[in-house]
Parts: structure tokens; sequence; C-alpha cells
């Protein structure tokens, strides 16, 4: 019988029983996770084919990982005795071909590395979530989003190819380098999003484009969130088109500052959108900015055209959102979306539940996109309080989005935080031809089991 040990014979890539750390037994939004019969960290596309088949011979289930970034408990093992393969040993840039504008690399390749590598050649790799230490193999999984996703699109739209190991560990590789494609059903998009239950990726082909020579953030002030996100929807028809367009309410941004130790450029009011404009043409890039500011006249308290410090230093304070509120205190991070539309009317709805659970609620989020991410805070409420009252505003809160057309999760999954919530706002065919796709790949449903349905 194979052994673990003849799989991976280097002791600091594989871990047994009691031998695994403690980090992989620590998630913000799941307790209690039972013990694990194995970590193995594979480096090779061998290595976890072989792993793949211990499993079935022992009948294992799998956990497939990257950085541990993940927010829905996608990552997290719920049953016991699972074999986790965890892939952020397998992070090497592999290959740029620069005439099909196509990058392959390995799934525990870092986004950010990516984005400073192809953009030290001079190409783009537009997705670009918060998270810049997530793997490339858990945006795959999540199909994540991030800051510029109103322009670019999402994950999805930048995947040519994939080679993934399924369930039975057979290899199986999915698109092409082909931009285009009327050939059979689409496997590759079925795999995209779908959070480690149908395969494990080990090499991604990247779509890139080549990087805008140009670009300018800017920075507008308002009273109120309804007012921000009125001019969000006002900027998207205007012609000016930002590639990313992010509204944060003061309280949250409040965390970043003082982790960071300095301020966003304006201190007036309640509510901000922190935009970027970029392309190839300044003198069209200044005309677009001027219509933002337009814009700004009509509403807004203040509005700056950020200098390149300024721009990195307000950015990190956006990304830092989360991050600041780790630091200071507990809560639980959702990624709603609803149209565009009806942003405004989500962070309203928000702020009524609030009041009617005594659950104190923050929001930022990609207003471009219709992505609202709202935050439920712990403070100084017990755990009996916090629980109760947190599924109460939930199950509120999830109506409300599906009153207005909107789904549980956007970008960060449904691993199982959410699950209950998919399942009451997704039809039941959807969820019957879902389990059955899933059992056509994992009939032993070892790959990532109890996640998503």
């Amino acid at each position: 019988m194979t052994q673990l040990t003849t799989i991976i014979p280097d002791k600091l890539r594989l871990f047994i029983g009691d031998d695994v750390p403690q980090n992989y037994y620590e998630d913000t939004y799941v307790k209690h996770i039972k013990p694990v019969y194995a970590v193995a960290l594979p480096v090779t596309h061998e290595e976890v084919q072989a792993l793949v088949q211990f499993a079935i011979e022992e009948d294992l289930k799998i956990l497939a990982r990257g950085a541990g970034t993940g927010v829905a408990g996608a990552q997290v093992p719920i049953e016991g005795n699972e074999l986790i393969i965890d892939l952020n040993q397998m992070n090497r840039i592999l290959e740029l071909d620069e005439e099909t504008l196509t990058l392959s690399v390995e799934p525990g390749a870092l986004v950010g590395d990516i984005h400073n590598y192809v953009e030290s050649k001079g190409y783009f790799y537009p997705p670009d979530p918060a998270s810049k230490h997530s793997t490339i193999g858990g945006n795959v999984a999540t199909n994540a989003g991030g800051l510029r996703a109103v322009k670019y699109g999402t994950t999805r739209d930048y995947i040519r190819e994939m080679t993934v190991v399924l369930p039975s560990g057979e290899e199986m590789t999915l698109g092409s380098k082909n931009i285009k494609s009327s050939s059979g059903y689409d496997m590759k998009d079925l795999f995209i999003g779908s959070e480690g239950t149908l395969g494990i990726t080990t090499e991604i082909k990247l779509k890139l484009i080549p990087l805008p020579k140009a670009s300018v953030s800017i920075l507008l002030a308002f009273d109120t969130v309804q007012e921000a996100t009125d001019a969000t929807l006002a900027i998207l028809t205007s012609g000016a088109d930002p590639s990313g367009v992010e509204l944060f309410e003061r309280q949250a941004l409040r965390y970043a500052e003082q982790n960071l130790g300095y301020p966003l450029k304006s201190q007036v009011g309640d509510a901000y959108l922190l935009m970027t404009l970029d392309g190839n043409d300044q003198s069209d890039l200044t005309v677009r900015a001027g219509l933002i500011e337009k814009i700004a006249k009509e509403t807004a308290l203040e509005s700056h055209v950020l200098t390149k410090e300024e721009a990195l230093k307000n950015w990190a304070l956006r990304d830092n959102i989360l991050l600041g509120l780790t630091v200071f205190t507990e809560f639980e991070l959702l990624d709603e979306v609803v149209p565009i539309n009806k942003f405004a009317e989500l962070i309203e709805a928000t702020k009524q539940m609030q009041e009617k659970h005594g659950l104190n609620v923050l929001n930022f989020g990609h207003a471009g996109d219709g992505n609202v991410h709202t935050l439920l805070m712990k403070d100084d409420l017990s755990e009996d309080e916090w629980t109760n009252r947190r599924a109460a505003l939930l199950k509120d809160l999830y109506q409300k989005v599906a009153d207005l057309g909107g789904l549980p999760s956007a970008e960060h999954g449904i691993g199982i935080v959410k699950k209950e919530y998919m399942e009451s706002m997704t039809a039941d065919v959807n969820l019957k031809y879902m389990r059955a796709i899933k059992q056509v790949f994992d009939p032993d449903n070892r790959l990532n089991p109890g996640k998503v349905f």
C-alpha cells in the first residue's frame, strides 16, 4: 500500500495526525474545527495526483487549500479525518507567452506577485482582490472580483485554460489558448467558482492585456451613503468609464486609519467614493476626470484628484479596512450583491436592520458593480447576544437581497457560512442540477464535502 511519506518524503511538507500545525484549525468564521488525517504540501502536479489516489485507497475526504484567506469556510474541514492538500508551495510563475498574451502559473502563486511580474513586463492582469496575498488558485475557486471588476470583469474573464486533477485522480484540461470556442460544453467556466468541490487546479493560463499607460484616482466625500450611491450611478452613465468605484463609510474607514496611522485625504462627510480612471490617452483621461468633477459639484462635499503618492496611501486605507477591523474588534464580513441601481436601497435597509436588531452594521464595497461588503460588528455583546442578534439580522438581510433580485455571494463564495441562505435563495431545480453535476464528477463525495449546497 502507498504511504504518504513515499509521496511526500520531505518532513517540512507533510504533517500527519498530532503534527498538523495549529493554523489549519483556525478560522475567523468557523469554530471547533475537528482534527484532520494529515496536511500535505505538494510541489508538482504528479504529487497532487498521487495524493488523490492515496485518499481514494484510504477512503479519505480531501480539501484543497491555498493561502487560507477565504472568508466563507470553504477551506475548513467539517467532518474530521480529512486529507488537506495545501497548494501554497506550488507557487511558480511558469511562462509568459507574449504572442498569445498568456501567463502560465501554478495555483499557489500570489495575486500580488502576479500583478508585479506582469506589470514589470508591460502587461496587465486586471482582477484585483483587496487581499493581494490570496492565491490565484483560491481566486479561481471563488471567481474573485475585486476593485476593478466594474470595467474589466472578474477572474472568470481572464482564465484561458486550467489543468485540474479530478476526485478520481484523472487529469483534465479545461479551456485552451484559443480566444473563441463553440466546441461543446464550456467545462472551464463550470469549474471556476466551484470552491474546490469538483477538482483540484494544478496549473492556470491567464489572459493578459496591455498595461494602461496612464491612470488617475479621484476621492469624493458626501454627507450620506445615499448621495454617494446616487453619484455612482451618475458616474457610471456619464461616459467616464472608471475601472473601479469603491464606497466606504466613515465609521468603517476609522479602523484603517488607526491601523495605518494616517488619515484619508478628506475628513468631511460620512461616505466616500474612491475611484480610478485608466487608459492610454492622457487628454482623454482629463476629459473623463472632468465629467466626474462636474457630477461631484452637484452633491459632493469635497472632490480631490489625487497625486500618485496620495493615491497609493488612500487606496491602502481602502484595502486595510478589514485588517484594521481585525486588529480592533470581532466582526462578520458579508459579500452580497444586488443590481447596481439597488445598491443604495440595500445599504439603507441594513441601517434599519441595525436599529431593529441592536447590532452595529457598517458597509463598504464595490459600488460600481453592486457588491456590498456588509460588516456585522460584535462590539461588546456577549456570545449569546452576538449569536442570536446576528442570526436574526442575517435572515432579514438575505431576504432583502432576494427581494432586490440579488445573490448571497459576489466574490467570496458560499463555503459553509452561507449555505442555508444560498439554499433558500436558489430555485429547487437549480440546486437539483448542481447536485447532479457534483455527483457526476465526485460520486463518492470525496472533494470538499458539505460545501456550497
